[in-house]
């Protein structure tokens, strides 16, 4: 038998039923007072046409009624009440990625999607994940605006150029699921898309370790260190060592403190300038056309491998 259309978009995702809860609500709002007004509407023309042009207006026209003013004001700020808080709860959920997600890092291009997980592995228009394990997405954009959408996990984000945004799921169905760009980004815009492939973790990390015959994003990240004499600096006390540095608070030559975060290392490599640590000259050359956007993720997972081990300023 041939499948029925969809009226939405499968629920795969945690997220999924409680974005599809507050949609229903407000459909049935919507719907609910859109009939009663066209009702009324209706009802007061009918009742209270003009029958001929003799007929007098009515005597006994209601100036104001106080209790109904009230109940038409209070009904509907109580309404949109609730939808704030539980849109904003939603939002809030949807914004934190739990401490121990999966991170794989996204790049956008016109017009395809480049994915690399941590070990190394890449895919092309291509997204495998374990089946209920939180994943984080890292992504930048290497051109213009994209938007890394996937209706049945109800997430959307911009990918943006020059920065890095996050979205994080947990897939709740083993199937095979579309994403697509949802910021129109160019020409070949319809053809930015492909497929999230759900798996069970077992074959998950089956896929993840067949075939990888390369280094992994922080075994790269330490090869560009070496090849772009980051180590003459960093390690030997003229710069900031980078152990045990990601995650914690870095204080400027300013007086202000940043937490030494993915945005942070991006900023620091590619405009060294713009936020100088706090004892430190400001040395260190721009990178900016020099690196790509995948060997900034690989240096910035250097990094964030050396986050483990107890900070020092020896050579990393």
């Amino acid at each position: 038998m041939p499948h029925a259309f969809p009226l939405f978009p499968q629920e795969a995702s945690t997220l999924a039923p409680a974005v599809d809860h507050l949609f229903y609500f407000l459909t049935a709002v919507s719907v609910f007072f859109s009939a009663l007004i066209f009702l009324l509407i209706f009802y007061f023309a009918v009742k209270y046409r003009r029958r001929s042009k003799d007929e007098p207006p009515p005597k006994n026209q209601v100036v104001n009624n106080i209790p109904l003013e009230i109940m038409w004001t209070v009904i509907p700020m109580i309404l949109v009440t609730i939808m704030y808080f539980w849109g904003a709860d939603i939002f809030v959920r949807n914004s934190l990625p739990p401490p121990n997600s999966t991170e794989i890092f996204v790049i956008g291009k016109q017009w395809m999607w480049h994915i690399e997980h941590t070990n190394g592995k890449r895919e092309i228009n291509a997204l495998h994940i374990p089946e209920g394990v939180p994943i984080k997405l890292t992504m930048t954009s290497q051109d213009v605006i994209h938007d890394f959408f996937v209706p049945a996990f109800r997430v959307k984000k911009d990918v943006l150029p020059d920065r890095y945004t996050t979205e994080w799921f947990e897939a709740t169905k083993v199937g095979k699921y579309h994403f697509f760009c949802n910021q129109y980004c160019g020409m070949g815009h319809s053809l930015m898309r492909g497929w999230v492939y759900v798996m069970t973790p077992q074959n998950y990390e089956k896929w993840l370790n067949s075939g990888v015959t390369g280094a992994t994003m922080a075994e790269q990240g330490e090869k560009l260190y070496h090849q772009y004499g980051c180590i003459t600096c960093h390690g030997t006390g003229k710069g900031p060592a980078f152990v045990g540095l990601f995650g914690k608070p870095v204080k400027l030559s300013t007086g202000q403190t940043v937490i030494a975060n993915d945005s942070y290392i991006r900023e620091s490599i590619l405009y060294p300038s713009a936020q100088i640590v706090n004892g430190y000259p400001a040395i260190m050359p721009t990178f900016k056309g020099q690196v790509t956007e995948e060997q900034v993720l690989q240096l910035t997972a250097y990094i964030k491998s050396l986050g483990s081990k107890e900070r020092n300023t020896g050579t990393p």
